[in-house]
């Protein structure tokens, strides 16, 4: 065990988050997501027991957030939804980020589906939770720690 190191996070997860470089993303997604096929080669961590919300909140305690992009924060567009609409565990996520001061709402980009599976495919990694609620499914863009 280590002082001040969320409990959520493996040595695993830990080294996966270290190795990251700037500008590289990590996807933390639902328990639906289809880590295998879009993962393929890139290391997948799987948090069954955990949300979404409380693995962002771990994997973010110890990640900084890009400061020089326009959207560091991508979610996963609800299809068939309203512009604009945020699933409820979506919201939380993106509130989170507000009261922490990680990210504000305008830096917290919805994309669409599919636009979200080719930019997974990019990802340095992925973090699989036991989220059960759909499109619970964001991407975190690495930055440089001051």
């Amino acid at each position: 065990m280590l002082k001040g190191i969320d409990t959520l996070l493996s040595p695993e997860l830990l080294k996966i988050l270290c190795e990251m470089g700037h500008g590289d993303e990590l996807a933390v997604v639902d328990a639906n997501f289809t880590s295998e096929s879009l993962g393929r080669g890139k290391p997948i961590v799987r948090l069954p027991g955990s949300d979404l919300y409380r693995a962002c909140e771990a994997v973010l305690s110890v990640f900084p957030l890009d400061a020089a992009v326009e959207y560091p924060v991508g979610y996963m567009q609800v299809s068939d939804a309203p512009a604009g609409y945020t699933s409820t565990v979506q919201l939380s996520v993106v509130v989170f980020l507000q009261t922490t001061g990680l990210a504000q709402p305008e830096q917290c980009e919805a994309i669409e589906r599919f636009k979200f599976y080719e930019r997974v495919k990019q990802a340095y990694a992925i973090v699989q939770t036991g989220e059960m609620q759909s499109y619970a499914n964001f991407i975190f863009k690495k930055g440089v720690i001051n």
